[in-house]
């Protein structure tokens, strides 16, 4: 590398030149042309700089903790306190709906331009909270049912109020602002700290998904906005989603092919692989019973000439 060369970080080993990001960088924009999605670029320290909104996809099996208290206000909640505070936050969920300010939840997000229209609802501030419990402490009936499910919908995410627990809709997105030089690692960080997500960093990974099937992982050293504009702007062809550390796995290209079929397709692949093992089994145990046979044979003439001498 020249020493006056301008790069961007592919990984900590492995470097791209100025010429060759900026001409991906150009299609990037291009395609998100109008849109917030577009990146800045600038130089520092000899390495060029891209920043902006980066999607990520929620691809959790298990439900998320959240936080009941913000970073001003760390006083738990009661019971029913929490009760109440959830149905403050569903009212709220679905008045921000009703006003058009949130996202959409699923498919190609190339509409999407709020960084703040999260598909997990940010927990507010239990000051907010008390204010709100102090405006109205009656319940109507209908609120009283909800109350004892336990469980909301909010832009269809899955909320139980009574442990905290957040099951994100599989498929549904959300974006954090990031730039280039920032790991795999810490992007999981921002995400996670945005939602007030009390599990740790360490439970998830992010992977980019692809529309093949294949699954590639990004690793802690990677960097997922150079990664994003690599693989392209279009994530009607790849995503990147964050999953769970151990439940997640990289599925390779050849694999990806076969996971497109129909189980009865499948099957009648197995079956045809399994009639070729048995085919191959035969002819080799053929080879090797013919060269025993012809073994034992010229051990059983080297006896009998053994014998007559």
């Amino acid at each position: 590398m020249g020493e006056h060369q301008t790069y961007v970080k592919l990984s900590e080993e492995k470097h791209i030149p100025k010429s060759d990001i900026l001409s991906l960088l150009r299609t990037y924009n291009c395609y998100h042309e109008g849109k917030n999605f577009q990146l800045r670029s600038r130089e520092e320290d000899g390495e060029l700089i891209l920043e902006g909104l980066l999607n990520i996809y929620w691809g959790l099996r298990r439900p998320i903790r959240l936080q009941m208290h913000d970073d001003n206000e760390r006083f738990r909640l009661n019971r029913n306190d929490r009760s109440a505070l959830a149905k403050h936050l569903l009212t709220e969920s679905n008045n921000n709906t009703l006003s058009g300010e949130t996202g959409p939840a699923s498919g190609d997000t190339c509409g999407q331009e709020e960084e703040d229209s999260p598909q997990l609802l940010r927990t507010r501030s239990d000051a907010s909270f008390m204010r709100v419990q102090r405006r109205s402490k009656t319940h109507t009936a209908r609120d009283l049912q909800r109350l004892r499910t336990h469980r909301f919908s909010i832009n269809g995410h899955f909320y139980n109020h009574k442990t905290s627990v957040f099951t994100p809709a599989y498929g549904t997105v959300t974006n954090v602002r990031v730039n280039s030089s920032m790991t795999t690692g810490q992007v999981l960080n921002l995400l996670l700290h945005k939602f007030r997500v009390e599990n740790k960093a360490e439970d998830f990974v992010l992977y980019m998904v692809h529309e093949s099937g294949e699954r590639t992982r990004l690793k802690d050293g990677e960097y997922p906005l150079v990664a994003r504009v690599l693989y392209g702007p279009c994530e009607k062809i790849s995503k990147i989603f964050i999953m769970e550390a151990d439940l997640g796995e990289e599925v390779t290209y050849d694999v990806a092919q076969y996971i497109k079929f129909e189980i009865p397709v499948l099957d009648s692949f197995v079956k045809k692989l399994k009639e070729e093992e048995e085919r191959e089994i035969n002819k080799l145990t053929k080879k090797y019973s013919a060269l025993k046979s012809m073994i034992l044979h010229q051990l059983e003439d080297k006896t009998n000439t053994s014998d007559r001498v």
